[in-house]
């Protein structure tokens, strides 16, 4: 399941990351279509076991500007913690397998 990323607990859980460990962060809002389409494949990835993050940019909109997102749907990659890649647009399931690989 993925886990939903706020102001309060984004920090937290980048700092939980074990060494090498990866986490998909996906940056939505439930009015974008192309986020909607997205969403899905994020959802099976941590059904998966991928170790996933969303965060709604409509109530987050302080960590998203934080961050840098200006379009959405924006899928970050972090990595020990770290941002390693980003996408922006809707992306293939295969696309992010290999980013957090």
């Amino acid at each position: 399941m993925e886990k939903i990323l706020t102001m309060e607990n984004f920090e937290t859980e980048l700092a939980g990351m074990k060494s090498g460990e990866t986490m998909l962060v996906d940056f939505w809002a439930p009015w974008c279509a192309p986020c909607r389409m997205q969403l899905p494949i994020v959802k099976q990835m941590a059904e998966d076991g991928y170790l996933v993050g969303t965060v709604n940019v409509s109530e987050q909109m302080e960590l998203a500007g934080r961050l840098g997102v200006m379009n959405i749907p924006t899928l970050v990659v972090f990595k020990d913690g770290k941002e390693y890649q980003r996408f922006v647009g809707l992306q293939s399931r295969e696309t992010l397998e290999h980013a957090v690989k």
